[in-house]
């Protein structure tokens, strides 16, 4: 996928009124810019390639042998070409106004390094020539490169004429000046969507709407850093009677995130920070993944598990940040495990943790209790420049019988692991107890020894430690952190191929 973001750019007036309030304008430029390129990092890649050339077909003596292609093959492949090789190309105009639309509007300026507002321009205006142009179907449409308030009286047409033409698949972000820029209604007649990928907006009011609008095809949904009200959400859920994938990404809902759905399969949460998520009533919901959250004032995030029965995958609940709530049962440190407590489904089960911070490391046995029949532990060990009390093994020892640790689960990935005291101890406890252990991964940090020497080092005890499982092996992983790597892990979440979308 072409992830060339054009940058934020704002004009002289917003520059003043930054430096008023106090910011650095080109600060606040290269911080969009980032948030900007990490949420096109979640958006699906589009059928064509922006390297693409019908030339490259041509064999070395010049016969054009593609002509005689089928209609159906020469329809397949000029949808893969960049949308200006495909549209005006006079010899092809006539294929590709019989194909169905694929318009990438990155791809229209596809030698431009930075997209200024002149470029913008340009873009904005191609595009306004194609949608007219081509008479539909409309299969897959995205539009990232426009500064949408210098074209608020285009964008209207654009939607209803995509509602028009049978849009099928649109990605449409707005760029973050205004960052609540309102998205207009037209946006309810496109029902003949099957995935929506929207960014940078204000979400319009849904109160007189009709309560007859429905996107009967909708199956992917996402929403990255969108202004929404609770009601928004819920009328979009329950007018999408087969949607299975919901992203939601950066802190733009004011509402607690509910859950009821139907067809839900998959929920993605990224970079947010909600008072409460809570699964109500999603009968077939089987991933519930929560990345790069944060907190506003130290404040917790309950996580509520209600009706969801195929629940199989989740993470990461972070005992630092989160409140786990089962039915009706929060569970805190000491909470004993009863059959209103626990989570049965899960089979993959992933915990944020700082094991220097006693209060967080007490909950990880009472979260471990809820969800008996886990087989995969992932583990991400948290950094914090304020350790609170260490725990060694004998707290481990001495917190009893973790019943999925020690006949469930077959494999650990202690993601960023520090080779710190405390989080030994838990592997000490967790290798000494788990007797249907197969592998044990230790994913560490380029940055957490300094040669192959010390590696060597601190991997030799490891060999010596006591295992209830006699045929378990330990492994370890070097991995580096990259940019935008939250936004990224969505694709591999909404991926049901993969069985656990957390594993290195």
């Amino acid at each position: 996928m072409d992830t060339r973001v054009p940058p934020y750019s704002m004009d002289p007036v917003k520059e003043e009124l930054f430096r008023r309030k106090g910011y650095d304008p080109a600060e606040v430029e290269a911080h969009f810019a980032r948030v900007l390129s990490d949420a096109h990092c979640a958006l699906p890649d589009p059928p064509a390639s922006v390297d693409g050339r019908l030339s490259s077909l041509l064999p070395h003596d010049g016969v054009d042998r593609v002509s005689s292609l089928p209609d159906e093959l020469l329809g397949n492949i000029v949808s893969r070409l960049p949308i200006l090789e495909a549209a005006l190309s006079r010899r092809w105009r006539g294929v590709w106004r019989s194909t169905p639309l694929v318009l990438v509007d990155s791809h229209i300026l596809p030698a431009v390094a930075v997209v200024g507002r002149a470029d913008a321009r340009r873009i904005t205006s191609a595009v306004s020539r194609i949608l007219r142009a081509h008479p539909g179907p409309f299969r897959c449409v995205h539009l990232t490169s426009s500064y949408m308030e210098e074209f608020q009286l285009l964008l209207t047409p654009w939607l209803h004429t995509l509602a028009a033409k049978g849009i099928q698949e649109l990605v449409l972000f707005n760029r973050p000046c205004p960052l609540d820029f309102l998205l207009p209604a037209a946006f309810f007649g496109m029902t003949t969507l099957t995935r929506l990928h929207l960014g940078m907006w204000r979400f319009p009011d849904t109160a007189s709407v009709s309560r007859a609008t429905c996107f009967p095809n909708l199956r992917e949904l996402g929403f990255i850093s969108v202004f929404m009200e609770s009601r928004g959400l819920d009328f979009i859920l329950d007018r999408s009677p087969v949607l299975d994938t919901l992203c939601v990404g950066g802190n733009m809902f004011k509402i607690p995130l509910r859950l009821v759905s139907q067809s839900l399969r998959c929920v993605h949460i990224i970079g947010c920070s909600f008072e409460e998520i809570a699964v109500v009533d999603a009968p077939c919901l089987e991933r519930l993944i929560y990345s790069g959250g944060w907190s506003i004032d130290g404040a917790s995030t309950k996580v509520k598990i209600g009706h969801a029965p195929r629940l199989q995958v989740l993470g990461y609940l972070d005992a630092a940040n989160h409140v786990l709530e089962v039915r009706n049962t929060v569970v805190k440190a000491g909470t004993k495990v009863s059959p209103s407590t626990i989570v049965p489904s899960v089979r993959i089960l992933a915990l944020e943790v700082c094991f220097r911070v006693r209060t967080h490391v007490k909950m990880i046995p009472a979260i471990l209790r809820c969800f008996p029949n886990v087989e995969t532990l992932h583990i991400m060990s948290a950094e914090t420049d304020q350790p609170a009390g260490k725990v060694n093994l004998k707290f481990w020892n001495e917190s009893g019988t973790i019943e999925c640790i020690r006949s469930r689960i077959k494999r650990l990935e202690f993601h960023y692991f520090r080779w710190d005291r405390s989080e030994l101890a838990f592997l000490k406890f967790f290798l000494g107890n788990a007797l249907a252990l197969k592998e044990a991964v230790l994913v560490i940090s380029d940055a957490s020894f300094t040669s192959v020497e010390d590696l060597r080092l601190k991997v030799a005890p490891l060999g010596s430690m006591k295992r209830a499982s006699a045929g378990s092996s330990i492994r370890v992983s070097i991995r580096t952190k990259p940019e935008g790597d939250n936004m990224r892990s969505y694709k591999r979440s909404s991926d049901f191929s993969l069985a656990d979308p957390f594993a290195v």
